[in-house]
């Protein structure tokens, strides 16, 4: 029996968005069930991220049936948001590349607008399964993504939070540990491992699906950002500097992309199989 289990599921249906915590979710090809099937967009059509609009993080959508969702933020009423019907496709910018969705209806432009004070429009990936190929670089033949940074799934473990965390403490701004998980944005948080162990992994098997681990992530400034207040610090990145660069990358957790799909539960025993 594996001493790893799965300790956490997060879905976050709005780039950049705070989601939700399923006791179980379906994986698809391009990711779990409703992950980043959403994003908003500027002006001229880019991405908007917590990279420039922190107040994002204190925004929340959680998914109802049939693909709409509920976002709601401080200050602002519930907005229930349908998925867009058929119709033009609005070509967005994300890290530099054009992917091609469908823009929602006008009502959650106005009100993220109105929440962030820039205009701001809400878009839709209508067709993950051709609309956006992951990184060549690391992908296999016909893999996709939805709206995450590049990748269908990140995991993360706690052993890894909490070496960092320690090094966090033994550094220049031990005041701002120890940092919660959700700095990471992960959509699979794993129990029982040992500390950075998942940089190893290759080829892992949850409940019905099993995933290829693609590489190790790279970090940005969003994991400065709490997510709780929105405020910005040094840290992760400070530490991440000294002590997990590989290559070019700061690096915190494992990105996946599903082999084979099924249904992964908060339980679940984690299997290495390479």
């Amino acid at each position: 029996m594996s001493n790893l289990r799965v300790q956490a599921l997060h879905v976050h249906p709005v780039k950049s968005v705070a989601g939700t915590a399923p006791d179980e979710v379906a994986v698809e090809p391009w990711g779990l069930s409703g992950d980043r099937r959403w994003a908003l967009v500027d002006t001229e059509g880019a991405v908007m991220t917590q990279r420039r609009h922190a107040r994002l993080a204190l925004a929340a959508a959680r998914p109802l049936d049939g693909g709409r969702i509920a976002v709601s933020a401080p200050g602002m009423a519930e907005l229930v948001v349908e998925v867009p019907e058929p119709g033009p496709l609005e070509p967005v910018t994300l890290f530099g590349k054009k992917v091609e969705t469908v823009v929602a209806a006008s009502a959650a432009a106005d009100w993220f607008s109105a929440y962030l004070g820039v205009e701001a429009r809400l878009v839709h990936l209508d067709d993950p399964a051709v609309r956006r190929p992951v990184d060549p670089d690391y992908a296999l033949p016909g893999e996709t993504v939805s709206l995450a940074d590049g990748y269908p799934v990140l995991l993360s473990t706690l052993a890894s939070l909490d070496a960092l965390n320690s090094l966090i403490a033994r550094g220049d701004h031990p005041e701002e540990g120890p940092l919660p998980m959700n700095r990471f944005r992960p959509n699979v948080v794993v129990s029982g491992a040992e500390a950075w162990a998942e940089d190893g992994w290759r080829r892992i098997a949850i409940g019905d699906a099993v995933f290829r681990g693609a590489r190790e992530c790279g970090r940005c400034i969003v994991t400065t950002t709490d997510q709780e207040t929105a405020e910005r610090g040094k840290e992760p990145l400070k530490t991440l500097a000294l002590h997990r660069r590989i290559g070019k990358s700061l690096t915190f957790g494992r990105l996946l992309v599903p082999v084979r799909v099924g249904t992964v539960r908060v339980g679940d025993e984690v299997h290495i199989l390479d």
